[in-house]
């Protein structure tokens, strides 16, 4: 009896792990994230003291590759200075231009990275929203057929 109850729970635990482990890790990086001005990781990544594979840079906007990408491309848009801009929500009056910028630099690496047939901009806020990094960031997916509604 026992030996057919650890049997089973053990089946059920290799089930699990093949649903998603990005996404899952992901969800529980963004409900452990605590909204906050404090300095990000992107910070280190701007400033170049954690490597990552630069795609797109100039003086406003840094876009790298995703390290757990969602698709054969995924990459990571953001402003270089945050200027209290620590998610979409918190956007004021005076974020119109980088948010446009953002906007528009997505285009123009998804054709960089020829994503002719289309591609996703997500952008994630607060705990609901999966946000795990509180520095504003556009995720560009592309390579593959995207599904709607979005998960």
């Amino acid at each position: 009896m026992s030996h057919n109850h650890h049997h089973h729970h053990h089946r059920v635990a290799i089930l699990s792990s093949h649903i998603s482990p990005v996404m899952a890790s992901e969800k529980e990086a963004a409900l452990a994230a605590t909204p906050s001005d404090s300095p990000t990781i992107f910070d280190k990544i701007i400033s170049k003291e954690i490597p990552s594979t630069v795609v797109y840079e100039d003086d406003k906007v840094l876009a790298f590759r995703d390290i757990t990408p969602q698709g054969p491309v995924h990459i990571l848009l953001i402003p270089k200075v945050r200027d209290g801009l620590t998610g979409l929500s918190k956007a004021e009056e005076r974020h119109i231009d980088v948010l446009g910028r953002l906007l528009y630099t997505a285009k123009l690496v998804a054709k960089q990275e020829g994503l002719d047939e289309g591609f996703r901009i997500v952008i994630n806020d607060g705990p609901q929203g999966c946000q795990s990094v509180y520095h504003l960031h556009v995720h560009l997916i592309g390579g593959r057929q995207m599904n709607w509604p979005p998960g």
